[in-house]
């Protein structure tokens, strides 16, 4: 069997950032655990169609914050704000009563953003499009807006095909072991009349600067170099 990790907790704490932030024990832990199960169903299945990358939650003593990362914010809050009092009153049943806030930030550049680039493959399956066209034209317009690099894979009855399988294509570096390249991940699923296809999508967005402090850390015990993430070089004894 494969070992895989998902590409955000194995960043968690060093690159990424927990979707939920907050603290409870005992039965309370259970209980906003699914409070929160139930908040991002009814999110992902209201806001289908709003390109709604992730959901962020974060809870103090009696209210809750809902943070809608988004590329169409307008169709989020709809005409007058119609949308943001619907979903806040329901929002408000969900969590037993206690004071609901909901913020949405928008996403500058959506074709940067790996699930809204695995959605939208997922998108162009299910309405039937060649699933090599769509891999090559998300990968080609990711690389035009300044990606260092991606990487998409499809899994799944592709084409119509009796038998599964697996396709990928990878533009540019994409190193999954190093983890101060900022990776982002996401997945999708389309349900075609064949069955459910997946879309994974990794994107290397630049490389963050390591300080230099870091970088020229140099232990004092014996002479020996600091370890400071450097890699080490087999070099040949001279003659």
């Amino acid at each position: 069997m494969g070992q895989k990790v998902n590409p955000i907790g194995f960043r968690l704490a060093l690159s990424k950032d927990w979707r939920s932030k907050w603290y409870a024990t005992g039965a309370d832990y259970t209980d906003k655990l699914h409070e929160d199960l139930k908040i991002r169903k009814y999110i992902k299945g209201r806001l289908q169609f709003a390109a709604l990358s992730r959901v962020t939650i974060e809870r103090a003593w009696n209210s809750v914050r809902v943070t809608l990362h988004t590329s169409r914010p307008g169709l989020v809050i709809g005409r007058k704000g119609s949308e943001i009092e619907k979903m806040t009153s329901d929002i408000a049943k969900i969590c037993g009563g206690n004071a609901v806030k909901i913020d949405i930030l928008e996403i500058r550049k959506p074709e940067l953003d790996a699930q809204l680039v695995a959605e939208n493959i997922a998108v162009q399956l299910e309405r039937r499009i060649a699933f090599r066209r769509a891999m090559k034209r998300s990968i080609q317009t990711a690389m035009e807006f300044g990606a260092e690099g991606i990487r998409v894979r499809c899994s799944g009855r592709l084409g119509g095909a009796d038998i599964a399988r697996a396709e990928w294509y990878r533009e540019g570096k994409v190193p999954l072991q190093t983890l101060r390249v900022p990776i982002d991940y996401g997945f999708a699923e389309a349900a075609t009349v064949y069955g459910i296809i997946g879309v994974k999508c990794w994107i290397n967005k630049k490389e963050e600067k390591i300080a230099a402090a870091g970088s020229n850390n140099r232990g004092g015990r014996g002479g020996r170099r600091g370890g400071g993430g450097r890699e080490r070089r087999n070099e040949r004894p001279s003659a």
